[in-house]
């Protein structure tokens, strides 16, 4: 069976091992004959970098590129970013390596014609109306995780570096115009990234499946999604060049970040403020919070769980299913607890404040309250 298609839900993807080859004809595609390439500093020096950048620049589109990202990028990546953007003339962005990079990426292509602040565009209510699509410079995207999903997302998570807190910056326009998924960029991704963003596709795609909004098309792709990768993440994790493996997971990190316009839920809510005031990897914490926001949940998800768990190939409906996710979260190593993560001193009160304050609350299939927020905490801490 040959893994390749061109699809245009949510996008435009053109998926499959090798299609890196077709950057330059994307971008024309998307309408940018000048294309910045933002990605993060680990990225900047690698070899799928520096093959991209030569595939730009022999098709006459020139070569720039843009690596001053944090690992959670804040509003000082996106102003230093909109400095290079702007003065450089650039038409539109190559978003390029894992959420960070994306994330960024597609903030800078968003900001560029707008004169209002970032904070203006956070994703509150119809904030989104406030920019000028006009404004808005076309966007190619090309993961090397499989993870966040940000490739197909029409929004970015950016740290306030002042408050520590995380921001979604929403616009339906920063939908990036084409995506070209390709599963050999992965094949380097060392052993603890691909576990972490591996269960960050499948936090998605859990946390979307649990959400009480309505949306079908989401709630069959995340079913499938799961599926993914319970089947692909521990070949994946084995050999890393297992390119069948690598492209189904890519596969299911679009899908994650395509169902989760259902809803996110808890285990976002406390994974935001988490990595946002401990610098902590994203989806390595949502897999330390999934097992007790499993629980917490329960009352209210066990009957799709029971159902979904015959599809996923595990007994015992929704306790075999917290059972696996236990198990699966061994198997790759991922810390019990966040102490396990690295957390010293965490402030528990102002995390609980921060995780009411995000929008994931509001796709939690059980309300979250102070009192029940800070004992999802503590059995966590």
């Amino acid at each position: 069976m040959s893994l390749t298609g061109n699809w245009s839900y949510p996008t435009t993807i053109r998926f499959g091992a090798g299609r890196i080859s077709e950057i330059a004809e994307a971008c024309l595609a998307a309408g940018i004959s000048k294309p910045l390439l933002v990605t993060d500093r680990g990225l900047a020096n690698m070899e799928i970098t520096t093959k991209t950048l030569n595939l730009v620049e022999q098709a006459g589109l020139g070569r720039a590129l843009f690596a001053d990202v944090d690992p959670n990028p804040n509003e000082k990546n996106v102003e230093e970013g909109l400095k290079v953007y702007r003065e450089g003339g650039f038409d539109g962005v190559i978003a390029f390596g894992g959420g960070s990079g994306l994330d960024l990426a597609k903030t800078l292509a968003f900001m560029a014609g707008q004169s209002r602040p970032l904070w203006d565009f956070e994703d509150i209510g119809d904030w989104w109306t406030r920019a000028d699509p006009v404004g808005i410079h076309p966007i190619v995207a090309v993961p090397t995780t499989a993870g966040t999903g940000s490739e197909v997302g029409r929004a970015s998570v950016i740290t306030n570096s002042e408050t520590h807190e995380k921001k979604i910056i929403f616009h339906p326009k920063m939908l990036p115009a084409v995506v070209i998924c390709d599963p050999e960029l992965t094949v380097g991704m060392p052993k603890f990234i691909t576990a972490g963003t591996g269960l960050d596709a499948f936090a998605h795609c859990v946390e979307a499946y649990s959400s009480p909004h309505y949306h079908p098309m989401s709630q069959g792709i995340a079913l499938e999604g799961m599926r993914l990768v319970v089947d692909n993440l521990p070949r994946a994790y084995a050999d890393g060049t297992d390119i069948e493996a690598r492209a189904n997971m890519m596969s299911a990190a679009a899908m994650g970040a395509t169902a989760f316009q259902k809803g996110l839920g808890a285990i976002h809510a406390l994974s935001h403020p988490i990595g946002a005031h401990h610098h902590t990897h994203h989806g390595t914490t949502n897999a330390v919070c999934m097992p007790a926001v499993l629980r917490f949940n329960a009352d209210a998800i066990r009957d799709r769980f029971d159902r979904a768990a015959g599809y996923l190939g595990i007994d015992g409906g929704f306790d075999g299913f917290c059972a696996f996710v236990d198990q699966f979260n061994d198997s790759f190593a991922i810390p019990k607890s966040l102490t396990g993560l690295g957390v010293k001193d965490a402030n528990i009160d102002v995390l609980v404040r921060d995780a009411l304050n995000d929008p994931s609350t509001g796709g939690n299939p059980v309300k979250m309250t102070e009192a029940n927020t800070r004992a999802l905490f503590e059995a966590i801490l």
